[in-house]
Order: C-alpha cells, then structure tokens, then sequence
C-alpha cells in the first residue's frame, strides 16, 4: 500500500528525518507513478539519507550505485566470475572432462547495482548517487535503462525487469545534467533545513542531549553556513559536532569545547581560519546565555 504523504512525513521523522511537505510529496511521487526523482542540490543537505529512510520506510532493500568519473555500464550492470570460471576450467581438466559449454551461464554471473535493482522480487530503493560525477556517455544509457527497464546480456539475452524498482538520482550539481535525463525524472531541490527543522533533526538523532546545546550547535552551524566556505558544514556535520561534545560530557557550548570539536564540523585549515571570529561570538553569546 502506498502510504499518504502525512504519513510518509510522519514515518521519516520517526526514523530521525524531518522532511517538508515538498519532498514527502516528491518520494510518495516515485512510489506512486513509478518515476525516477532527481534530487539536487549542494552536499550534505540529506539527499543519500532520503532514498535510504524511504527505503527503511517501505521495508524494501536500498540497492546503491556510487558514480564516479569513467563509471561504465558494464561496471553498473554485471561482470563475470573469473576466477570462478577459472576454477571451473581447471577442475574439469583434473577430472578429464571438457570445457562446459556454461561458463557464461548464470551461475557465473556476478549482478552489479543495476542489474541486482531489476532481478528484485520486490521493488527496491534504486539509489543513483551524486549522477553529476558520471559522464555523458553513462547518463545516456541510463536513459535506456530508465525507458525500458531491460538489459541485454549477450551471453543470456535479454533480461527484462522481474519488477521496476523505486529510483531517486542525486546531484552536488557539479556538471550540469542533459535535458533528457530532466525530461524522465521528477524533481526536487533540497535546501538545507531550517534552524527549526535542524534542531528538530538533532534531537531526533541524538534523544539524550540536552537541548540547550543542541539549540547553540545548530545556531553555530547557521552562522558557519552564512561564511564563504571552502567546504560547508551539512547536517551530518551538525550531527557530529553535536555528538562529539555529548560524548565529551558537554551540556552548552563555550569556547573550550568549541575549540576541542571544530575538526567535526569544519574540516578545511583555511575554513577554520576564516570562521575563528564568527565562533568567538558564537561562543561569547553562548556563554552570556548560558
């Protein structure tokens, strides 16, 4: 049963999740209509950790293809056993048989992510990561893959799609993606949360901390992403500082435990250089407040 988008939004904040009514309605979308969501927008702001929730949501199996620069369709789709066949080969001549005609048969077929996606019984959480950092070629065949839900193997022919996964694209927007690719896909543009949705975030993931210094971890980080930095703070940084300073007993945030922690939150040299004022105002409100 596909669940309505008041409870979608309800089954992500349980697991920790908070989502707008934008994105709930986007993932209930590509349960719904079957069509791919492109989820862009800049690194860190939860769009891996989508797919993943909405996979634990609907009690399917998350299935992950990592794109990196020179990714090819058949790394993405299958390869074969060779050192299986190898030992095949040779356990035969032991035994004085000739070759088996199977050595590309299906006991030596090794599914990569998206032919695991579509040999599914059930329709998993097809997760495309960071699109952007493939090239052109790949992102053409993945439009094929996407329209016909079949792959051809020439060993085995044509396999068709057993059922048609739940697939959601990300993108750090690092190129720029083909008109084509946008044209098959529902989209959404994920922002990072707002202060209100942050906390909210924090005190989900970490149930034990106190919320004074989850309401000072989260106000830093907004004034740390308002900086031009090198590399900005998302929420899993957030959700690390935070965690750092729990585990080191800390109940508010001062100058002390900053300094301590920031290698949690900040992970450029130059970035904690530039920020070293904006954090001694953090620290000295903090501390007048506290």
């Amino acid at each position: 049963m596909i669940p309505a988008v008041k409870d979608l939004q309800a089954a992500f904040q349980a697991r920790g999740y908070v989502t707008g009514d934008a994105l709930a309605t986007a993932l209930r979308l590509v349960v719904g209509l079957g069509k791919p969501l492109l989820l862009e927008g800049p690194a860190g702001v939860g769009k891996t950790e989508a797919a993943k929730t909405l996979a634990d949501v609907l009690g399917t199996r998350l299935i992950r293809l990592q794109c990196y620069e020179g990714l090819d369709a058949q790394s993405a789709l299958y390869e074969w056993n060779y050192a299986r066949q190898l030992l095949h080969l040779r356990a035969a001549e032991l035994r004085g048989e000739a070759a088996s005609d199977d050595l590309y048969g299906e006991t030596f077929l090794m599914p990569r992510p998206l032919l695991q996606a579509i040999r599914e019984p059930r329709s998993a959480v097809l997760l495309i990561d960071e699109i952007d950092r493939a090239d052109d070629a790949f992102e053409a065949f993945l439009l094929e893959l996407l329209a016909e839900w079949q792959i051809t193997v020439p060993e085995l022919g044509t396999l068709a799609a057993v059922s048609r996964p739940h697939v959601i694209l990300t993108s750090n927007r690092s190129r720029e993606l083909s008109d084509a690719l946008r044209r098959r896909c529902l989209y959404h543009w994920t922002e990072y949360p707002s202060r209100a949705q942050e906390l909210q975030i924090v005190l989900s993931r970490l149930p034990g901390i106190n919320e004074t210094l989850a309401r000072q971890v989260t106000d830093a980080v907004h004034a740390l992403r308002a900086l031009p930095l090198g590399k900005t703070p998302g929420v899993a940084e957030t959700l690390d500082w935070a965690a750092a300073l729990v585990s080191l007993h800390a109940d508010h945030l001062d100058a002390e435990s900053l300094h301590a922690t920031l290698g949690a939150v900040l992970k450029l040299r130059e970035d904690q250089l530039l920020a070293a004022p904006t954090l001694q105002g953090v620290a000295a409100q903090a501390q007048a407040r506290g």
